[in-house]
């Protein structure tokens, strides 16, 4: 288990949280950052304009509004989007929100950049030149002079690591990054990258945002530990696996009908899967909680902030309480034992140079960049 180093709520803000429910948000370091993020990170592939993206079932501007507002009432500090989410609306969504319910310098926000392009490549774009284009890009749709945390989506063969590393640092020199963070890698590319980076003098990565929950724990064989000896943050991705973990069987969502990228990463192996999943629903009935809670209070004993999304207000307040639930020792083996090992599913199943270029998950859409 990875000991976390959790600091007290501010004054302010338990202020805010006794209002609503009484949840006693918890906040870490972000790795050897120095942001106090909350133990919750607030997941915004769920907002953006539902015509213009992957996904059918994202939330509009006002849905998304109620919910970054009520994540911020229960101490939720922490926000995660990406330049590929709905054509940068979900950016835009989320910095419009930021702006008029919080203070910039109380928030903490994460964005992310693609690869270069075929075409990007062909016209002799450079690593530099192409992250210096995504995140102006992503401060415009954000209106904001700079994210806390730039992170790197997914690992790009066709371009030169040093370049990658190299304008992260100029991010970060510029004043328009605070610190930078890598996604949908594995352990020995994010050793690589800060080892480049440590020997150039760049700024190395602080955070992972990996595919990791109770039904996909493949992070724990590497990943987790060099994370836990460097001092790395994890801060998983699909934490509720797409809503699986956050439903009794037989309950269904519109997303559990039309996220068609989750269907893939999960349906293959859901018989083996619905074993973990009933233990969940069975202490979560044992407890008076929701399966939400348990699902991401197992999380918490692992990482420093899971991201979990949310398309509805209780989807918040369900991750959100995670944070006050300790599981018993018997519990948390209770849920470990029927695990299986996993193929690679997602996005890392393309993590291998022949895939580069393949046609991914992500794109920009139809922005302007």
């Amino acid at each position: 288990m990875i000991i976390l180093g959790i600091i007290c709520v501010p004054h302010r803000m338990l202020k805010k949280i006794n209002r609503i429910g009484g949840i006693n948000m918890k906040y870490a370091k972000l790795g050897n950052s120095d942001l106090n993020v909350s133990r919750i990170c607030l997941g915004c592939m769920g907002f953006g304009d539902a015509a213009h993206g992957q996904h059918s079932w994202t939330v509009d501007e006002p849905h998304t509004r109620e919910i970054v507002k009520h994540a911020l009432e229960l101490g939720i500090n922490f926000f995660d989007t990406a330049i590929a989410y709905q054509s940068g609306t979900s950016e835009q969504y989320l910095g419009r929100a930021l702006r008029d319910f919080a203070k910039r310098d109380e928030v903490v926000v994460a964005t992310k950049f693609l690869p270069r392009t075929q075409e990007e490549i062909a016209a002799g774009i450079s690593g530099q030149q192409h992250i210096e284009r995504m995140l102006d890009k992503s401060l415009q749709n954000l209106g904001m002079d700079y994210v806390d945390l730039y992170i790197y989506h997914m690992w790009d063969h066709q371009t030169p690591l040093y370049d990658i590393m190299e304008g992260l640092n100029n991010a970060v020199q510029a004043g328009k990054a605070r610190y930078i963070g890598i996604s949908n890698c594995f352990a020995y590319q994010l050793a690589k990258a800060n080892d480049l980076a440590e020997k150039e003098g760049f700024a190395k990565f602080v955070s992972v945002q990996g595919h990791y929950n109770l039904i996909f724990r493949e992070e724990e064989r590497e990943m987790a530990k060099l994370c836990r000896e460097d001092n790395i943050a994890m801060t998983p991705y699909s934490a509720l696996a797409g809503g699986r973990l956050s439903k009794h069987p037989g309950e269904t969502s519109k997303r559990l009908k039309e996220d068609s990228y989750a269907h893939l990463k999960y349906d293959s192996t859901a018989k083996q899967d619905a074993v973990i999943i009933n233990r969940v629903a069975e202490i979560a009935d044992k407890r008076g909680v929701t399966m939400t809670e348990v699902s991401l209070a197992w999380l918490l004993t692992r990482v420093t902030a899971p991201v979990a999304g949310a398309t509805k207000l209780h989807h918040v307040d369900g991750a959100a309480k995670a944070t006050d639930l300790e599981l018993t020792a018997a519990e948390i083996a209770y849920l470990d034992e029927p695990y299986v090992p996993h193929k690679l599913v997602g996005v890392m199943a393309q993590n291998t140079a022949a895939s580069a270029d393949e046609t991914h998950v992500w794109s920009t859409g139809d922005q302007k960049i």
